[in-house]
């Protein structure tokens, strides 16, 4: 089911909760309005942009570069979808001007991502909200439910088959066979899989005892790397079950399960339920830095719970004079109003406007 479809609802959940005054698609300002997000505002600059990282973001970035490079001529921008883990230690060393990672810089990574910003620190911006897919491929078993308890089970290979008393417990009406289970991770360091495990570690604590990294560290299961390889090896291998952004999970066509939540209820993933969680998180940072919490054991009726902030990981200040207009003219295109309703039709959720408007103002004042 297509994430926009449900980008209304979605947008009323996030008003609530947050006091949003607006979604961004509500946002129809006219191309030569001076308002902030409107077409107008898109700052050109000139040369090479290089930057990498996230590879859960790979689509929305794309069309961020294509759009920005339609308005602005004379500019080559290069994303390297690497991972999340790679992106940052790419901007610790140098080699990129801005990161895109799932999760926000961690204690120690943040002094090492600070020092390469003279006279500023590095920033947490979140750009776009992916929720986390449940994938799997088991012939003849269709609407598939899981608990963070069976989740658990599975990817710390506890639980090893389809046909197991657990996967019964949650599918007591599925037709399930008495086949192995081959379950899928990220074999590159992925802030997915930061995210993924973060659930797992906040909700079933009792059966996931590996903690949260971008880095797997649970035994037994195949790696895959990137995005693109874990959904390619679902579609394409039976008794698989992963977790990927729903972004490709559409494309892909995976099968997606539901996800009992902390009121209890198995949750289809749309955007609706995706909002109701997204609702719920909190700001960490301070200023400019918008790092968020996301509560995952959320008791929100309606509301499915693994969702991720991915986030662009950018100097305040100390830029290259030739970098900076390129980094606040993409980035600035990518939180404004239209740049965020690129990404209806990519499997993605648009910031709710009181994020975004944040971020366009984080945006404005790199310097």
């Amino acid at each position: 089911m297509k994430l926009q479809r449900h980008g209304a609802i979605a947008c009323l959940a996030l008003t609530a909760v947050l006091g949003l005054s607006a979604c961004g698609s509500d946002n129809n300002e006219p191309a030569g309005g001076s308002a902030s997000g409107s077409a107008a505002a898109v700052d050109c600059g000139k040369g090479t942009l290089n930057a990498q990282g996230s590879s859960a973001q790979k689509n929305a970035m794309a069309e961020w570069i294509k759009a920005y490079q339609q308005k602005c001529a004379g500019t080559t921008i290069n994303y390297e979808p690497s991972g999340s883990g790679a992106g940052i230690q790419a901007f610790i060393a140098g080699t990129a001007d801005f990161a895109g990672s799932d999760s926000a810089l961690k204690p120690e990574e943040q002094p090492q991502a600070d020092a390469k910003c003279a006279g500023g620190q590095a920033l947490n911006l979140p750009m776009v909200i992916g929720p986390v897919a449940v994938v799997y491929n088991v012939g003849g078993a269709d609407n598939l439910q899981f608990s963070p308890a069976t989740l658990a089970k599975i990817f710390a290979g506890k639980v090893t088959k389809w046909d197991d008393a657990a996967i019964k417990a949650d599918n007591p009406d599925a037709k399930l066979p008495s086949a192995a289970i081959q379950a899928v991770h990220r074999s590159d360091e992925s802030g997915t899989t930061d995210n993924f495990t973060k659930y797992l570690s906040k909700t079933a604590e009792a059966d996931w005892t590996f903690g949260n990294a971008k880095a797997w560290k649970a035994p037994g299961g195949v790696g895959a790397a990137k995005s693109d390889g874990v959904a390619s090896k679902v579609k394409s291998t039976e008794g698989t079950i992963s977790y990927v952004e729903l972004s490709y999970a559409e494309n892909s066509g995976l099968k997606m399960a539901k996800i009992k939540n902390g009121a209890g209820e198995f949750v289809e993933l749309t955007g609706d339920s995706a909002g109701k969680t997204i609702a719920g998180a909190k700001f960490e940072g301070q200023g400019n830095d918008l790092k968020m919490s996301i509560d995952y054991n959320t008791k929100e009726a309606g509301a499915y719970p693994i969702v991720l902030a991915t986030y662009e990981i950018v100097c305040s200040k100390g830029l290259a004079a030739d970098k900076l207009p390129l980094v606040k003219g993409l980035l600035g295109h990518a939180a404004s109003t239209e740049g965020q309703q690129e990404l209806a039709e990519l499997g993605y959720a648009p910031l709710p406007d009181a994020v975004r408007t944040k971020v366009e103002a984080a945006v404005k004042s790199l310097a």
